[in-house]
């Protein structure tokens, strides 16, 4: 069976350690299909998705986990997100004529930082920034753990412009019999181990075949599988909400000029179109009609 698109958790029977391994196709596909990304920035693209995935599977309430690195690069934007019903999407921002060799992070985000934001549909709003300072995704989401959650976390990722995949480890707060130093030292027999998976086996075996060869010897529990997609959280009704934050006289003045206003989804190239009633209804607290 295929684990395209796929989640599963795992935890190890005799240490405080959890894990998460991932592989993304159809969603990372339909990410790609929405745009002309050159090769490394494909690939970086589906690291964050990876991410982001792994990321949120331990969303407990309702909302959506975003990844976003921004500078002054050629790459100068770069977000994913996923919802807790495991939505996926992403989107790049970049200088078409920059000459694309390498996904190096660092170097094509330029000065920037990684943001880390966890946005409940109720609730309060958090966010987590580190600079970007290292050449790679895992390493700074490496970084932000060590200094928000002070939990160990190790973060392994690939990509290759048609599937991505991701390898989660974290130690946990001791909850076992196993005392702190015995934690200690599964934690680095066992990251060593999970610093020998290669890119072509994230992205071309299944999760239980990567788990046996590294964890063979280590009594792995992998849960069931949790399914992920793409899908676009945009709407008519959220676009007619972001319309009713400007000036009416403006939308106005737009639709005199050029007959309606045309609103796109830099996500997923949804169109959604504004005429002189739609406005009407919008300021009059009235929904638009959906076209």
């Amino acid at each position: 069976m295929s684990d395209h698109d796929k989640l599963h958790r795992f935890i190890f029977d005799h240490c405080d350690i959890r894990g998460e391994i991932i592989t993304l196709a159809d969603s990372y596909q339909a990410v790609l299909d929405n745009h002309n990304y050159p090769a490394p920035i494909q690939q970086l693209l589906g690291q964050f998705l990876a991410a982001a995935g792994l990321l949120s599977a331990t969303l407990k309430f309702d909302g959506i986990l975003t990844l976003q690195a921004r500078g002054n690069g050629p790459l100068s934007l770069l977000v994913a997100d996923c919802t807790r019903q495991h939505n996926l999407r992403a989107i790049a921002e970049f200088d078409p004529d920059y000459d694309y060799q390498s996904d190096d992070l660092a170097s094509l985000i330029g000065n920037g930082q990684l943001a880390i934001t966890i946005d409940p549909s109720k609730g309060q709003r958090y966010q987590g920034i580190v600079p970007l300072e290292k050449h790679n995704l895992a390493a700074c989401l490496e970084d932000y753990f060590s200094q928000s959650e002070q939990l160990p976390t190790r973060i392994w990722l690939s990509a290759d412009g048609n599937q991505a995949g991701g390898l989660f480890l974290q130690a946990l707060p001791r909850q076992l019999e196993a005392d702190e130093a015995q934690n200690a030292e599964m934690w680095e027999h066992l990251t060593s181990l999970a610093d020998t998976i290669k890119p072509e086996e994230q992205l071309g075996l299944a999760h239980s075949d990567q788990l046996f060869r590294l964890f063979h010897q280590d009594n792995v529990r992998m849960f069931p599988a949790t399914d992920l997609q793409f899908a676009c959280s945009c709407s008519e009704e959220r676009t007619a909400a972001m319309l009713n934050s400007m000036e009416r006289a403006e939308l106005e003045q737009i639709i005199e000029e050029q007959g309606l206003i045309e609103v796109s989804c830099h996500f997923c190239n949804q169109q959604y179109r504004f005429g002189s009633k739609d406005i009407e209804r919008i300021f009059d607290g009235e929904p638009p009609a959906v076209h």
